[in-house]
């Protein structure tokens, strides 16, 4: 008879605490907190012309704000919908992980160690990784820089590739790509390596600056998300627009008026 009273009370334990049969979390889900919340937040870049940055009333513009918009358009039918989020190369996963924004749109390029922590869509943009000179440099091509010094921008993808491809280089990392042309500028590396469509900016802003033409690598934009299932309705969602503004020749026609469309 005892026995069969502990029995009992240890049976009503676990069903009162919730032992019994462990219950599943609800998996949270990005894009049902978006549309309850209103608004979707972006990351994007303000200064990598002509993907991100400021206009002359102090909007964000480019070609990452023009994809951005048509998103929140997508997602809720309507425009006015993205709240920007100002990132940088070197802290636009950490805001993603944070959950500061629900997606980074910034020039960030899909690579395998991105991808073991990162959830990406498809493409939207293929860069190649290339070289910014000052004018009347001697340095005509990455093997130039065997033994010189090279800037890279910290949180970039030019630091692994640059080590490969030069491994007696010097690199010197900035945090901005201001602070990159700065020190371009003032001799402290002989070459800026990042991504084509960056330097492409920087060069038409500074007569004092040559982008060279020969392209290193191939390196695929693509908008990033928390890595899991939570973001999976939204990646679909992000997938459609792309697939979209693909077929129907929006991106074409963006890449064309910002003058990177290279085919």
């Amino acid at each position: 008879m005892y026995k069969k009273i502990v029995l009992l009370l240890v049976l009503v334990m676990f069903v009162f605490c919730g032992c019994a049969k462990p219950q599943k979390e609800p998996v949270e889900n990005t894009l049902n907190d978006i549309t309850k919340r209103g608004n979707v937040i972006i990351g994007i870049k303000t200064d990598t012309y002509p993907f991100g940055f400021k206009d002359k009333n102090g909007k964000y513009a480019g070609y990452d704000v023009d994809l951005a918009n048509m998103i929140g358009e997508k997602i809720f039918g309507e425009k006015g919908k993205v709240k920007f989020v100002p990132v940088t190369a070197s802290d636009r996963m950490m805001k993603l992980f944070t959950e500061d924004v629900d997606m980074i749109v910034a020039t960030m390029s899909v690579t395998p160690s991105r991808l073991q922590i990162l959830d990406f869509s498809n493409p939207y943009y293929i860069a190649g990784q290339s070289l910014l000179v000052k004018k009347g440099s001697k340095i005509k091509g990455l093997r130039d820089l065997n033994g010189k010094k090279a800037i890279i921008v910290f949180g970039t993808s030019s630091e692994s590739s640059l080590r490969a491809a030069v491994p007696n280089v010097s690199i010197i990392g900035y945090k901005t790509y201001a602070e990159a042309v700065k020190g371009l500028k003032q001799g402290k590396a002989d070459a800026i390596v990042s991504d084509d469509t960056i330097l492409i900016g920087l060069s038409l802003k500074d007569g004092s600056l040559v982008l060279l033409p020969k392209r290193y690598s191939r390196e695929p934009y693509a908008v990033a998300f928390r890595k899991g299932q939570e973001s999976e309705d939204l990646l679909r969602v992000v997938n459609d627009v792309i697939e979209e503004a693909s077929r129907n020749g929006t991106l074409q026609k963006l890449q064309k008026n910002y003058g990177i469309k290279k085919y």
